[in-house]
């Protein structure tokens, strides 16, 4: 008899740089929230630190007309890791801003970086009562 490992699913969305459409980068992200049966205060931190990095990440896009934002998800078996990123002409959000501390509050772990002009800010939530 082997030992399976579970592996974790990848959804990934990809989005124009505009606000109106963060709607559905919140939406995605509670939907997969819920998947993992997280409580309802989890599942509105997610939702409000997805849109508040898209909102840090905005300001860091050179011509948002052209541009799109990617966001994936990976889902594990009691955590959600999303990485938004979007191609940046400016830089990095200050981490030590109100706003990143809010969103570093929200989640596990967040962390930001920029590679071959693309910035992407990564967060981890894990769920209270896994196990």
């Amino acid at each position: 008899m082997t030992a399976q490992t579970m592996t974790d699913d990848i959804v990934e969305l990809t989005v124009p740089a505009d606000g109106a459409y963060l709607s559905v980068l919140r939406t995605a992200t509670a939907g997969l929230a819920a998947r993992l049966h997280f409580t309802l205060d989890e599942i509105e931190d997610l939702r409000i630190a997805v849109d508040e990095a898209c909102a840090l990440l905005l300001p860091a896009i050179g011509n948002p007309q052209d541009t799109e934002l990617t966001c994936r998800f990976d889902v594990g078996p009691d955590s959600l890791a999303v990485a938004i990123s979007a191609p940046a002409t400016g830089a990095l959000p200050d981490t030590q801003t109100f706003a990143w501390r809010v969103l570093a509050a929200l989640v596990a772990d967040v962390s930001a970086e920029l590679l071959a002009g693309v910035a992407t800010i990564r967060m981890t939530k894990r769920r209270a009562n896994a196990g």
